[in-house]
């Protein structure tokens, strides 16, 4: 094997021109297929410019595209690795084939390819973040001859994954609740499928999937289960999974690990450890059929078969990761009192806006989650009636205030759509493309009127059923629409849409008048902590929900000027801190933080031990920073493999270590 720098020309063109391993694993990969005159290397490279929008991928999936994925791995826990093969079916997209395929690789050990049976060489090109290694596979004579735009192939990749991948977090039985076995689990997005195996790694191109996993621990996957699934305490089993609507590679998802399942309704079942597994049905039993009801009656009949929810160990870097078939959620949903499910809501619509209808690239992602969060306090308004939708919004707005107010109100950042080249999605990733997506489409809701806008939900989400879209095709697709009712005061509201600052400008959007029906007794109680005479009692918060009392704590955070001792004081008066719903618990502890409470870093410590969600680890590492380097650093280093990498990393970007 041979190193040469990576070249790569015209596979980073972007959309409308805007836009040391350890023991390895051996993956196998397999493609079939004919066609019939190599093409020039310039011809190749015009069909990337022409047809790859995504900047953060470096294969040549605008000549070879992947149809069809299947996997055969191994869990291997006591080396903490994945072991097999994996068989890739790819389409030649010219009229003559191209000569090599390019995938996406991150600290992958290869060790051999088969082009339909037949030996083929390749080359792992030098790695360069944030991409990764490109692994070039040079293909056979007779196969570059014989095959013509839409013919197949089959690649088999002998490969094995590292100590270096960001895709698995192996867990200890010590790192588990019962502390019996150990655990694994993947998280992909964005651009870690590639840190597993070799794959176009695009979320512009989607595969149906096959896999075949064996361990000695029940073990899910993003798929429909096939045949026996029934595990032998302490044997090997093979673990088998379908998916037959096609996915993008961040899509791909396995955990494994001594997982329970129960009944939450009548096409889902929850997952989770044996003493959770209870408690994680009683949380989620009551609502998920409703919300499955309103979600299939604002959109269409739910096509993924069975919808699952696997609750995670307290590591999992996420609220929830939409993997189809089986949801990944934190354990922080499961908090004793059913106000915290909205996560389900929000990957339930994740069914439709993103792993049904996904963004073309991650310049894009406000389509994937402003879509997703705009379906979820839809489908909340269904539940609890039309004032949750704004009252959700209240609290999101805050949470984008706080989100670009870290960034810079002209940071690139707080753009709808964000250049990400030389870029990692990891770096970008924030509240901005929910929240401010989410606001994009109220605009437009608001603009048509409800009426016309739900009948212009089902319409996207059918065209684009099956693909992934660019901004601007979502723009020609409300455009079309609208302009086809054949209403004329309607097309002149289309006709004001300022599309270039919608989707580029930088900051916030325009503030809605957002009703506060059911934020007002929140508002009301964070005046009165404005007076530093102001005596609280626990009968003030009496009757507020989780979703009020997050409210109530964004305002007061917001008013600023709160002294340690009275921050104090809230928190002991209110029982905050010792409440077990994390939502509250966190909310508190950074206004204790920003009123530079010394007596808060403990629990604050404390927190951070047992919580490995971002959106609790990030803001927490940061305030306690600000207050205390030397307990934040402290803090870190012991927790620091308990973290998932991708929120390790995230944390030592925050901490600057």
């Amino acid at each position: 094997m041979s190193w040469t720098a990576v070249t790569n020309s015209g596979s980073r063109v972007t959309s409308h021109l805007l836009h040391a391993f350890r023991t390895p694993v051996i993956f196998r990969i397999t493609i079939r297929g004919f066609a019939t005159v190599k093409p020039t290397a310039a011809a190749a490279a015009a069909t990337m410019a022409a047809t790859q929008r995504d900047p953060t991928t470096l294969s040549n999936y605008g000549v070879w595209r992947t149809r069809h994925t299947a996997v055969d791995f191994k869990i291997d826990f006591d080396n903490k690795r994945l072991q097999g093969s994996v068989t890739l079916r790819l389409e030649s997209q010219l009229d003559k084939a191209g000569a090599e395929v390019v995938l996406d690789t991150r600290f992958v050990a290869v060790s051999g390819a088969r082009v339909n049976d037949a030996a083929a060489q390749w080359e792992l090109k030098p790695h360069a973040d944030p991409l990764g290694a490109p692994l070039h596979v040079t293909l056979p004579e007779a196969v570059v001859a014989g095959a013509a735009k839409g013919e197949t192939i089959e690649l088999v990749l002998d490969v094995a994954t590292t100590d270096k991948c960001t895709a698995l977090q192996w867990l200890t039985p010590a790192q588990t609740s019962n502390r019996k076995h150990p655990y694994m689990f993947s998280q992909c997005q964005a651009i870690n499928c590639r840190s597993i195996f070799p794959c176009q790694d695009t979320p512009d191109v989607k595969s149906t999937f096959d896999f075949r996993l064996t361990s000695a621990l029940p073990t899910v996957a993003s798929g429909v289960k096939v045949g026996d699934h029934e595990p032998t305490p302490g044997v090997e089993k093979v673990y088998a999974f379908e998916q037959k609507v096609p996915i993008p590679s961040y899509l791909f998802a396995v955990a494994s690990g001594d997982i329970r399942t129960a009944a939450i309704g009548a096409r889902s079942w929850v997952a989770s450890g044996p003493e959770e597994v209870e408690a994680c049905k009683w949380e989620l039993e009551r609502d998920m059929d409703k919300f499955l009801e309103v979600a299939e009656k604002l959109i269409f009949p739910y096509r993924w078969g069975e919808y699952n929810v696997l609750v995670l160990p307290p590591s999992f870097p996420y609220g929830g990761m939409e993997n189809p078939i089986y949801t990944f959620a934190t354990p922080t949903i499961i908090s004793g009192d059913r106000q915290n499910v909205d996560v389900i809501a929000h990957e339930l619509a994740h069914s439709w806006s993103g792993n049904l209808v996904s963004n073309a690239s991650w310049e894009h992602f406000w389509l994937n989650e402003g879509w997703t969060v705009y379906l979820e306090r839809r489908i909340g308004a269904g539940l609890h009636g039309e004032p949750e939708f704004d009252f959700s919004s209240i609290i999101g707005w805050k949470a984008l205030e706080d989100a670009v107010s870290q960034f810079g109100h002209d940071h690139e950042y707080t753009k709808l759509i964000i250049s990400h080249k030389n870029v990692d999605p990891e770096d970008v990733y924030s509240t901005v493309a929910y929240e401010k997506g989410f606001h994009f489409l109220y605009y437009l809701d608001r603009l048509v009127g409800r009426e016309n806008f739900d009948k212009f939900i089902p319409h996207y989400f059918t065209k684009w059923a099956g693909k992934s879209l660019d901004s601007f095709e979502f723009k020609d697709t409300f455009v079309e629409f609208f302009n086809g009712l054949g209403d004329e005061p309607l097309k002149q509201k289309i006709a004001t849409i300022d599309w270039e600052g919608r989707l580029y400008s930088p900051g916030l959007p325009p503030k809605p008048d957002f009703d506060t029906t059911l934020a007002k007794q929140c508002y009301d109680l964070a005046g009165k902590w404005k007076d530093s005479s102001f005596e609280p009692n626990l009968k003030d918060i009496e009757g507020l929900t989780a979703n009020q009392l997050q409210v109530f704590l964004g305002e007061v955070q917001e008013q600023k000027g709160l002294s340690a001792e009275r921050a104090q004081k809230m928190g002991a008066v209110y029982e905050f801190i010792s409440s077990k719903n994390v939502e509250v618990l966190a909310a508190y502890y950074r206004i204790a933080l920003e009123a530079n409470d010394p007596t808060c870093v403990y629990g604050v410590a404390e927190l951070l031990g047992r919580v490995g969600r971002m959106k609790f680890v990030r803001p927490l590492f940061r305030g306690l920073n600000e207050v205390n380097r030397d307990m934040a650093l402290e803090t870190f280093a012991k927790n620091r493999d308990f973290y998932h990498p991708i929120c390790r990393g995230m944390v030592e970007k925050d901490l600057k270590i």
